[in-house]
Parts: structure tokens; sequence; C-alpha cells
């Protein structure tokens, strides 16, 4: 076995079929709901090279696409699936890993954000720099909360009023993530300049 994760392209579009019932049967599994995607909308992702595939040999193992909103200023990942007989091999965290690194280079100033109910995901999404936040912090485009409609959980959202629901709101921003790597590399480097005066006055 040999699962290689990639940017899709033009010669991954004989899977679009399978991805997309991939992607709906884990959906009714857990419960979700969530609208199939039509396969052209899948074949387009691929073909703007916004989709990240896994395969093993010929065989489709796993998929996930990004999407921007709010005029690129939010990005999310999508529709990450990984078949069942793969499982449990951290081919979804190759792909969370490898979606994440094509939206900063695609969209390096943009928010990358993500609704989930699933813990596995919330991990790999914290790993990433992901962190939770309510849904007032993440993108007010009405077109992405307009695919929560087919949702079986959508009740809730509209009952609270688009402030909160099952799934929890993570979001990794990169101003803020600069910011805190800035204060962490002057702390090191106060750290270190005490040090060095502290041996050198062997104090």
């Amino acid at each position: 076995m040999k699962i290689d994760v990639m940017v899709a392209n033009e010669k991954h579009l004989c899977f679009v079929t399978q991805i997309n019932d991939a992607i709906d049967e884990a959906a009714k599994q857990r419960g979700t709901g969530i609208a199939r995607r039509t396969d052209e909308y899948i074949a387009d992702k691929i073909n703007s090279g916004k989709a990240i595939i896994a395969v093993n040999r010929d065989e489709f193992v796993g998929f996930c696409y990004i999407e921007s909103w709010g005029h690129d200023e939010f990005v999310a990942n999508s529709g990450l699936i990984v078949r069942p007989q793969y499982r449990g091999m951290g081919v979804a965290k190759r792909i969370k890993q490898a979606a994440f690194d094509l939206s900063r280079k695609r969209f390096p100033n943009a928010k990358l954000f993500g609704l989930t109910t699933g813990e596995a995901v919330m991990r790999i999404n914290t790993a990433l720099g992901y962190e939770p936040v309510t849904f007032a912090k993440l993108t007010d485009d009405e077109a992405f909360w307009a695919g929560c409609q087919s949702c079986v959980n959508y009740d809730v959202l509209q009952r609270t009023n688009m402030t909160k629901c099952l799934c929890t709101g993570m979001i990794y921003d990169p101003e803020k993530v600069a910011k805190k790597q800035a204060d962490e590399a002057a702390a090191h480097a106060t750290q270190k300049k005490a040090s060095f005066w502290s041996r050198l006055f062997g104090k």
C-alpha cells in the first residue's frame, strides 16, 4: 500500500462520482444531512487546483476542497472524507495538512475556518493552529450559511439567530498567529539575553 496525498488535477476527474458518493454517505452516517454537491462542482474544484486528493495507486482514498468567502477574506476546507477502509491510518491528518498548506498558498491573508462536530477534526485543526471561536467571528457571507439549510440541525441555528449550533466553529487567523510567534520570539530573545548576563556576572 502506498498512499499519496497531492493537489488534485485533471487525471483525478475519473474519481468525481466516487468522491461525491463518499461525502454523501459520510454525511448520512453522521446525521448532518449536508447537501450533496454536484459532480460538476467537485470537478470544478479539481480543475481550478482547489482540491486535495489521496490515492492508493489507482484507487481513491480521500479528498478535501477549499472554498473562499467574503471576497477571499475567509477560506474553508470542506468535504473532508476518507474511505472507511483507510481510516485510522493518519490519512485525514495528511489531507488536512495539505489543504491547509494549499489554502495558505492560494489565500495567504485569509482567515481559515471551519465548522465541525468531529472530535478527530477538532484535534487536527488545533494542531494546525486553529482556535475555537463563536460563530460571530466567522464569515457573514450568506452563501456560506445557506449551505447549512439541508442539515438536520438547521433549526437550532435558526433558533439561535445564527449564533450557535451543534457544530464547533474554529478559525486560523494568520495575523494573530504571526503576532503570537513574534511575541514568543521576543520573549525568548529577552530570556536568552538575561541568561547571558547572568552567566557573565555569575549571578
